[in-house]
């Protein structure tokens, strides 16, 4: 009789231990989460490699190992093209191989930096030589068509992997491309800008023929920012020199239109302002038709045929020639 209340409150006490458990833990297990997540998501941050991943880099694997037979074809495509015919042969197939490193490293990276680092390298190197844009980018269109030329030849047993590989080379090839043809084009335009700059300075020299005598010979476009240039240039030396004639010869001008002609007539008016008399020389006749045929006002510009001519009426002027030997070589005096 008295063993059995014993035996319900020994079997009392389990329940108590299972209630009270659960609640532990559920009053744990929370803090612990809290506390090791963070740790275990920073342990398993590095990304699983994707297919696409896996896919270049099997592709990079058989461009390295194929490298030798692949840059040779491109090289003899380049050739064929006849794509970069300035270079020698051995110095094509030198190029050839960095360009083709620097594909395939790019290709496996993903990082473009060091092709763009090339790419301005060879522009400086072959732009001075006369390689022209659509050059560059025939070389490197022929390569991208070697390599998915050889692609085909491999997986053409496997249709389906060959079009995942392709979906995943053919992106990066394509940003590979644009990358080394806007560095060359970029670096094309730095010279050209650089090159017309320095033709700029080069092609309006204001020369200083005698004591307050200058000559300003032109060569070459004649457009309206040359044109602003040219005066600033002159109307600088006139001040300079004090000078008190200028011929400014326009021999090397092949043509102008309305807008230089117009300041020309400026420029001459802005040396009359500043004290110096103005002859122009060397006008074509189809400069003398254009100036006619756009009404361009020439009652402010004294002209001779040729710089010879200018350059006798411009001492005469100046006061280095007398009347009597003027009139003598037969210029007319004024």
């Amino acid at each position: 009789m008295h063993e059995e209340p014993d035996r319900s409150a020994e079997d009392e006490e389990p329940e108590q231990r299972t209630d009270e458990e659960p609640e532990q833990r559920t009053d744990e297990e929370p803090e612990q989460r809290t506390d090791d997540q963070p740790d275990e998501r920073t342990d398993e941050q590095p990304p699983r490699p994707t297919e696409d991943d896996s896919l270049l880099q099997e592709l990079v694997a058989y461009l390295r190992e194929n490298r030798t037979e692949l840059r040779e074809e491109w090289a003899r495509r380049i050739s064929e093209a006849e794509l970069l015919g300035v270079m020698s042969d051995e110095e094509i197939f030198s190029e050839a191989t960095e360009v083709y490193d620097n594909y395939v490293d790019a290709l496996e990276t993903g990082s473009i930096e060091n092709l763009q680092t090339y790419a301005r390298e060879l522009s400086e190197r072959i732009i001075p030589r006369g390689v022209e844009t659509h050059e560059v980018l025939g070389i490197v269109l022929l390569l991208r068509d070697v390599l998915a030329r050889s692609l085909f030849a491999k997986y053409e047993g496997d249709l389906e992997l060959l079009n995942r590989i392709l979906d995943s080379y053919e992106p990066a090839a394509n940003r590979i491309a644009v990358t080394v043809g806007v560095s060359f084009v970029e670096e094309r335009e730095r010279v050209i800008n650089e090159q017309q700059e320095a033709m700029r300075e080069l092609s309006t020299p204001v020369l200083q023929l005698r004591d307050r005598l200058l000559i300003l010979p032109i060569i070459g476009v004649l457009d309206s920012a040359r044109a602003r240039q040219l005066t600033e240039q002159l109307l600088g030396a006139i001040r300079d020199n004090r000078a008190t004639v200028v011929v400014i010869d326009i021999t090397g001008v092949a043509t102008i239109d309305r807008t230089v002609a117009n300041h020309l007539v400026q420029t001459v008016e802005a040396s009359r302002l500043m004290g110096a008399r103005t002859i122009l020389t060397g006008l074509s006749s189809e400069i003398a038709q254009t100036l006619v045929d756009l009404d361009v006002d020439l009652g402010m510009m004294e002209t001779v045929g040729d710089l010879q001519g200018g350059i006798e009426e411009a001492e005469r002027l100046a006061g280095y020639r007398n009347a009597d030997a003027s009139d003598s070589d037969g210029t007319v005096a004024t």
